[in-house]
């Protein structure tokens, strides 16, 4: 099976990267069910790619719908050490219009029914997510959305909604008050999980509308959102192959070693099958 330590999820419109190169397509069994498609894992620039689109090709999964845990744990998989994800968002603020580029690094939760943990079932671990984004993927992306011509922002926080329903005015106001800059339906799970499985995660968020809150501009629906993506998606493509150029040759982050310390139960009490289940993730330390 083809290897690949670089991932990237597609979000709404990236569906296929530009000029890789096919090496296999994999459908991958997790110990949580199917990822949201079949991985394909190419060539890009002399480095192997994993892609996964988030939402199944032809966009047939809700943000709700997604198995997270499936898509982490496939990556994990394939030998992913490094997640490159791009995430339609709206923006919370006047000054990043629609065509914007945001690289988040940091995230609020407000989604209510979803997984978000790998560890349950007979294993608790307590791992560090006050630095959710990785820094050395942070500046590797926000470097290569410069050189795409893409007018980035360097930092910002990403509210993740449940959805699928954008927010309610009300909501919308409320979000503006805490300060967060982009608002989205499906990053905040796939960070978290990245960590536990002690990956490299950043966001490459595409403003597409103001979501609800700009008086002056029409409340966001699909038609607005699919336009603004259609012109996002090109530019997002142009970042992905700028940034893996880039990627350091070696992790020095702590990134890689985010379970260290973090397992509270004691191995005694750890059940086999659940080591099982876990052991690409707490292979080396259980």
């Amino acid at each position: 099976m083809v290897q690949a330590k670089i991932g990237v999820i597609g979000g709404s419109g990236l569906y296929e990267i530009e000029g890789l190169k096919v090496l296999e397509e994999k459908s991958v069994d997790t110990p949580f069910g199917k990822p949201s498609d079949a991985i394909l894992i190419g060539e890009l620039d002399g480095q192997n790619i994993a892609f996964l689109p988030r939402h199944g090709r032809g966009h047939v999964i809700s943000p709700t719908e997604i198995n997270f845990r499936a898509n982490i744990y496939a990556l994990k998989l394939l030998g992913v050490e490094q997640i490159f994800s791009v995430s339609a968002v709206g923006s919370m603020k006047e000054d990043i219009p629609p065509g914007d580029i945001v690289i988040v690094d940091q995230f609020i939760d407000r989604t209510r029914s979803r997984p978000y943990t790998f560890f349950e079932k007979g294993i608790v671990a307590h791992v560090s997510f006050a630095d959710p984004v990785c820094p050395a993927l942070f500046n590797v992306a926000f470097d290569a959305a410069k050189k795409a011509g893409a007018k980035a922002h360097k930092g910002g926080t990403y509210i993740c909604i449940e959805g699928p329903m954008f927010s309610s005015r009300a909501e919308s106001k409320l979000y503006r008050s805490w300060g967060v800059d982009v608002i989205g339906m499906t990053n905040l799970q796939e960070a978290k999980l990245a960590r536990e499985a002690e990956i490299c995660y950043v966001t490459i968020a595409l403003s597409t509308d103001y979501d609800c809150w700009h008086e002056s501009e029409e409340a966001v629906d699909v038609a607005m959102v699919v336009a603004t993506i259609k012109k996002n998606v090109a530019t997002a493509k142009a970042i992905i192959k700028t940034a893996v150029e880039n990627i350091p040759a070696k992790r020095d982050c702590f990134c890689g070693s985010a379970l260290k310390n973090a397992i509270m139960t004691d191995p005694k009490k750890i059940k086999p099958e659940v080591k099982k289940r876990l052991e690409a993730i707490t292979g080396k330390y259980l």
